[in-house]
């Protein structure tokens, strides 16, 4: 049963969120087919400047996508790699030095006036700028030297959900094409349509979390950044107190926290981040945590609820497919509680900061 059969009906709450959720295979398969040319032409641009250090800017759901491209800028590809705090150039007027800098904003609206301002900051400063958004037309995309088009389409439900997957893959594509790669990647689209028509696991996730008040999400490497959009998803949609932690942190003091009226949910895709992961999840099993692990089909805890994953996913595009039964567990989640995901009480599809 797909999610899409399930959530359609005009005015129902959630509706737009699931038709987005439900978008996202044929999403990737566009951005194969029709994104690929302009990423490799980007990447070539790119390599002709030499730059040594990536830097990247994003605020909410891309700022879990600029951290996602943080790990493969300094694992694939060796180059020093970090998340810029654009309050430092727009609040502060600090003027970093950034030659040999390639200086990547992410946004899915490119509107916010103070990532447009970072980014021409960082011009002015001697970084090569790229914009990666979902608006090619947008103020960001104008102000940047290059500009790479997630190919997402409209969204309209507030919560983003196939412009996220879109600009993870995006930026693999671009991280893939800068270490002389050939584009490799076409099996997310079917990992992605089997995970999307897997609605039961789902269900039955939220019906067991329907009552929780605090949620920790945890992952180690790759998985991290999928850790904290999937908190961001269930704050925003069902207003859950969902706080997201490594998985090395949370063993540094938050996993005292977890009591009575608690639960965890971790990534666990396997590669070396799952195997960094394993002790946690042991010791998570030993406190008898109402758990829940998001992971191929394996070795999973007899006391832990699972929402499975395809097996065989690289663990670098991994985070493309283990973010999806997460953002359809924020879905159902919201509605089992009353609430409508597609328009989350004070929030704006586009959030201008400065």
């Amino acid at each position: 049963m797909s999610l899409t059969s399930t959530s359609s009906g005009g005015g129902q709450p959630g509706r737009l969120m699931a038709s987005e959720i439900a978008e996202q295979p044929a999403v990737l398969a566009r951005i194969l087919d029709d994104g690929l040319t302009g990423v490799r032409a980007t990447s070539s641009e790119i390599l002709a400047r030499r730059p040594r250090f990536a830097l990247l800017a994003a605020r909410g759901t891309s700022d879990h996508a600029a951290l996602y491209a943080k790990y493969l800028f300094e694992i694939v590809l060796g180059w020093p790699a970090g998340l810029a705090s654009p309050s430092t150039m727009t609040t502060y007027g600090a003027r970093p030095d950034l030659r040999d800098v390639l200086f990547i904003a992410v946004s899915q609206s490119g509107g916010s006036p103070d990532l447009v301002e970072s980014l021409k900051t960082a011009r002015a400063c001697g970084a090569m700028t790229l914009a990666v958004t979902n608006a090619p037309d947008s103020p960001l995309a104008a102000a940047a030297q290059l500009h790479i088009d997630v190919l997402a389409g409209p969204e309209r439900a507030v919560a983003a959900t196939k412009s996220y997957t879109a600009q993870l893959l995006s930026l693999y594509l671009l991280v893939d094409a800068l270490r002389g790669g050939e584009g490799a990647g076409r099996g997310v689209v079917e990992a992605a349509a089997s995970v999307v028509g897997n609605l039961e696991p789902v269900r039955g996730v939220a019906r067991r979390l329907l009552h929780v008040e605090r949620l920790v999400i945890t992952g180690r490497g790759y998985a991290y950044p999928t850790a904290r959009e999937a908190a961001l998803k269930l704050m925003e949609t069902s207003y859950l107190s969902a706080q997201a932690f490594s998985a090395a942190d949370l063993l540094h003091g938050p996993m005292a926290m977890l009591q009575e009226g608690s639960a965890v949910i971790a990534v666990d895709p396997g590669g070396r981040s799952g195997q960094a992961i394993e002790p946690v999840i042991e010791r998570l099993v030993e406190l008898e945590t109402d758990l829940t692990v998001v992971g191929p089909v394996g070795d999973v805890a007899a006391t832990a609820k699972h929402l499975p994953l395809p097996a065989g996913i690289p663990e670098e595009l991994s985070p493309i497919i283990e973010i999806i039964p997460l953002q359809m567990l924020a879905r159902e989640l919201s509605v089992a509680r009353g609430q409508d995901p597609d328009a989350p009480r004070g929030l704006r599809k586009v959030t201008k900061t400065w």
